[in-house]
């Protein structure tokens, strides 16, 4: 009853803002009492649950960690999380495997998430974050394009939040379609390097020109593969009537990924260990009826095992004479009673 007292303190001062000492006792005495706490590890259950929309994405962290988050989009709560160094396949497939293939699900493109999508959830479909694709037009043409070509299509990807019926999404389409039939040649429009320094990284090595135009084709050929890909419109499938699909990632973004922010900042200070394990906490707490805290308490986490003495030295044979003073020799210096002098 004790541990379980002092760990719901320790999760009420975790998830709060309130100081250490406000808790009926020193700073230091707090953290003396509850260190135990941070060894108690909380882990999601797999429910084999089919949900119909999840959305997944990844934040980085500081000390080099990367969140993967999963929620179900429908309430909002955590289904899974994993912990990475970069949003690769490897990552997302140790993510996605756990949970069973949902209906549909909100990505915002990142890399390494589409190949996972193909291996662990082949018959999902796919809804493409159209925020995320407005931020990526605009990090192309910038917020003011100093083109009418750039202008056009800045104006095409504002619209794409504005749709919510499927005669909307077909005049949309018809409009990046005549957009390329006005400004096809201009982007497709060649240049000669003079200078190889010129050459934009992701060239050829040996490339003698590039495209006069390259962020501008970049920005439509991302908006044209979208749509070739039907990954846009997702939401407004007739078979998805009524499930109130989601057409961005604001739930996760806008929900558990700004919590572990501000989370985060309320506890500056903290390592990368406890910064991990108290977002651990956040996620476990916003999950599907999460068991009580004192449920995942064990024995070895109130008192960890003494770590082992590992002796490195196999050399069977005395050592060399060495100037350094042993107790065996009485060569110590003595103090208190038996070093003072009759």
């Amino acid at each position: 009853m004790t541990r379980a007292a002092q760990l719901d303190v320790f999760i009420a001062w975790l998830m709060g803002s309130s100081a250490q000492a406000q808790y009926g006792s020193s700073a230091r005495t707090f953290r003396r009492t509850h260190a135990w706490c941070w060894n108690v590890d909380p882990v999601i259950g797999v429910t084999g649950e089919i949900y119909d929309e999840v959305q997944v994405d990844g934040t980085y962290l500081s000390g080099g960690w990367c969140l993967l988050l999963a929620i179900n989009a429908t309430t909002g709560t955590v289904i899974a999380w994993q912990w990475c160094d970069t949003e690769k396949t490897a990552a997302w497939v140790a993510l996605l495997e756990r949970i069973p293939p949902p209906r549909v699900v909100v990505t915002d493109g990142g890399s390494g998430l589409a190949s996972a999508i193909k291996v662990c959830w082949p018959h999902t479909l796919v809804q493409r974050c159209l925020v995320h694709v407005q931020r990526n037009v605009r990090r192309e043409v910038t917020t003011r394009p100093r083109t009418d070509a750039g202008r056009a299509l800045r104006a095409i990807s504002l619209a794409l939040t504005r749709i919510r019926t499927r005669e909307q999404a077909a005049a949309w389409e018809v409009r990046l379609h005549e957009w390329h039939q006005v400004y096809g040649e201009l982007i497709n429009t060649k240049s000669y390097l003079r200078d190889t320094r010129l050459r934009p990284a992701w060239a050829r090595s040996n490339a003698t020109w590039w495209w006069a135009h390259d962020r501008l084709r970049r920005a439509y050929r991302l908006l044209e593969r979208l749509t070739r890909q039907q990954v846009l419109f997702t939401y407004l499938r007739d078979d998805l009537d009524g499930l109130g699909i989601n057409s961005t990632t604001n739930w996760i973004e806008g929900g558990r990924n700004a919590g572990i922010k501000d989370l985060l900042r309320r506890h500056r200070g903290m390592t990368s260990d406890h910064q991990r394990r108290a977002i651990e906490w956040y996620c476990y707490l916003r999950s599907t009826k999460p068991a009580p805290p004192s449920s995942l308490v064990r024995p070895e986490h109130c008192k960890p095992a003494p770590t082992a003495v590992v002796i490195t030295d196999n050399d069977p044979t005395p050592g060399d004479y060495g100037t350094t003073a042993t107790a065996d020799e009485g060569l110590w210096a003595r103090t208190g009673w038996a070093g003072r002098a009759h």
